[in-house]
């Protein structure tokens, strides 16, 4: 029996997967402690099953530990060792800004304050030691109480022997201080990238160690196996080792929608898809293509980089729980603040006063009060109406244009952030099918499709919860990179294959026999960014630059044959595959049903509003699959 958990900001989604049934359930999220609410999921779950937690032998998991943690700018105390001369690199960043004419925009604070950084004597370039490591004053670290230490040492992505050196000292002499070592997390060179995101590694670590052992020590007194970690690149990983790189997971709720939603795109004979995932806090936006996620080398998430391989999943505030709001010119605003799951919508009668997305559904009839929603909330229509009432006195409207203001609102968010990882990408939305998951994502669903030009709309029966259904068929991964910036007479057959093999060997000791697959990122000598092609372990030269020629006319619609080529990083990914799992379609609405618009569709844990103009009928894996009528 397969077990799949997601932490959400409202929901805490379990399913188990067992003799070709899925059976879901849903428990609240209990913020203090996210472990409370998984183990309530959890029992939810097998008791709706009729099964007992010994019969689990698989536990996948993915959290919002770290995410809320570097959203908030929360995380154990860290020191930074840096070599001499580069301790500010954080703090430095880079010149470059989110919004050009925003002059005084901060930035996030490093998560190293200034007198927690030390500089450490020594000096390597890319070709070997420059100047000897000198002692590390480990009595002045101590005496700062560090919880945790980043190292960043300079070309430590080619050479890491000093920064090796120096993670053997301080397990000598603060062996109860966890030590991130930038050449492991990251291995790449851009020093303040691979500065930043080693500092919230090791910031996030001690805190996810925490949450972990929590957890590990709740599951394994009612029976239940340690749980493999959902990874930001889309791969699970053993618990020790995600509780050491905490980096790793920044994105890890977020990656298990996607990876649910490529699953049921797939099963229903759909390869190319938009998917949006809209919870009770946020919407996440992420690309199908081919039946996989889209995905990128690096990223950034509020507004710090991480230099790691992550799904190319976009964000923004927008979700059930996102709180309804008049701004100082007196607009309808939504988002980004959320009630949350304490006290939650107003219609949940825990206490909440403001108007949600969800109070504005509710208002609009699009949600049934009679009905508890998917976890046991009864719906309060009272109070959904006495909130959207006094927000629609603020802005001068009647009731029922508020709450139809609001959802416009909350949708124009979604499209944008469709339209950034679309048409800002060269992409164009209407040759995709609309995948939408999630509490809410159906009742939007359409509205959205109609706005981006989209004929064809997807609602699996599992949407509320997808990203627990991902987590039970995802794979398990490990992504091990290096830059080596290689160009001209060094750019050679023998040359790339000594790297990936080495780096092959290095993944597959951390997860054992596993298929291998590599990924090159070139640019022509001169440029700033890189483009990552796939291609097998032993290219030529040649071969990756024809690859490279293509992907570049295809992004910037021109190639230069004359410029020099430069490999800058190889990854190489090992992958074990994840279960085989059936969709089946039973329960109600049952396969081939047909539905007609205008009218409302309940499923288990989510609802699709169909407006006039839309059909469909539910598929034999139990997805309900909308077309626009011609």
């Amino acid at each position: 029996m397969l077990l799949g958990v997601d932490v959400g900001g409202t929901f805490t989604d379990a399913v188990l997967a067992f003799d070709g049934r899925i059976v879901t359930a849903k428990a609240p999220t209990t913020p203090r402690d996210q472990s409370e609410g998984v183990l309530a999921a959890i029992s939810a779950a097998l008791e709706k099953a009729g099964r007992t937690a010994a019969e689990v032998e698989v536990f996948n998991h993915g959290m919002t530990v770290t995410t809320n943690a570097l959203l908030e700018g929360k995380g154990a105390r860290t020191a930074l060792l840096a070599t001499e001369g580069f301790t500010d690199i954080v703090a430095l960043g880079r010149q470059d800004r989110a919004d050009l004419y925003r002059l005084c925009a901060a930035r996030p604070a490093p998560l190293v304050p200034d007198e927690l950084r030390f500089g450490v004597r020594e000096r390597m370039t890319p070709d070997g030691p420059l100047e000897p490591l000198g002692a590390v004053d480990t009595q002045s670290l101590a005496e700062a109480e560090p919880e945790a230490v980043a190292v960043v040492l300079l070309h430590s992505y080619r050479h890491p022997e000093h920064e090796l050196a120096i993670g053997e000292a301080l397990a000598a002499a603060l062996p109860d201080v966890h030590v991130s070592l930038s050449h492991e997390v990251v291995g790449t060179f851009r020093e303040f990238e691979r500065a930043a995101t080693t500092e919230v590694d090791a910031a996030l670590s001690p805190l996810l160690r925490r949450y972990l052992r929590a957890l590990v020590q709740r599951a394994r007194e009612q029976g239940i196996p340690e749980p493999a970690v959902m990874q930001s690149n889309g791969g699970l990983i053993e618990a020790a080792a995600a509780a050491g790189h905490a980096a790793w997971t920044v994105l890890s709720g977020p990656a298990g929608g996607a990876a649910g939603a490529a699953f049921v795109a797939r099963s229903s004979g759909t390869s190319d898809a938009l998917c949006f995932d809209m919870g009770g806090t946020s919407c996440d936006v992420c690309v199908v293509d081919g039946g996989e996620v889209q995905e990128r080398g690096a990223g950034e998430v509020a507004g710090r980089p991480l230099a790691l391989p992550m799904l190319a999943v976009h964000t923004v505030g927008a979700g059930g729980g996102s709180i309804a709001w008049r701004d100082g010119g007196g607009a309808l605003r939504v988002g980004p603040r959320s009630a949350g799951a304490d006290p939650g919508p107003a219609c949940y009668g825990r206490g909440g006063t403001e108007p949600t997305v969800t109070d504005a559904n509710l208002v609009l009839g699009y949600l049934d009060a009679g009905s508890p929603l998917a976890g046991g909330v009864q719906l309060d229509a009272g109070a959904a109406e006495s909130a959207v009432a006094e927000l629609a006195e603020q802005l001068g409207l009647e009731p029922r244009e508020c709450a139809e203001g609001i959802v416009r609102v909350a949708n124009a968010e979604m499209v944008r952030a469709l339209r950034v990882v679309t048409v800002e990408r060269g992409i164009d939305p209407r040759r995709y099918a609309l995948l939408a998951f999630g509490g809410a994502g159906g009742l939007h669903a359409a509205a959205i499709a109609d706005e981006l030009g989209i004929d064809t709309v997807l609602c699996p029966r599992a949407s509320g919860v997808l990203a627990a259904l991902g987590l039970v068929v995802s794979q398990r991964r490990r992504d091990v990179q290096r830059s080596v910036l290689l160009s001209g007479e060094e750019l050679t057959a023998g040359a790339i294959a000594t790297v990936a093999d080495e780096l092959s060997e290095r993944a597959r000791a951390a997860l054992g026999d596993a298929e291998l697959s590599a990924t090159y990122e070139l640019r022509y000598q001169g440029q700033a960014f890189e483009l990552s092609i796939m291609h097998d372990l032993h290219p030529q030269p040649g071969e990756l630059r024809d690859a490279f020629e293509q992907r570049h006319r295809e992004r910037y619609g021109y190639h230069d044959p004359e410029q020099q080529l430069e490999l800058v990083t190889v990854r190489i990914t090992a992958t074990v595959p994840g279960a085989e799992v059936a969709l089946a379609g039973d329960g109600d609405p049952a396969p081939g049903t047909t539905v007609m618009g205008p009218t409302v569709v309940r499923l288990p844990e989510a609802t699709v509003l169909v407006p006039d103009g839309w059909a469909g009928a539910v598929e034999r894996n139990g997805t309900l699959r909308l077309e626009r009528r011609r």
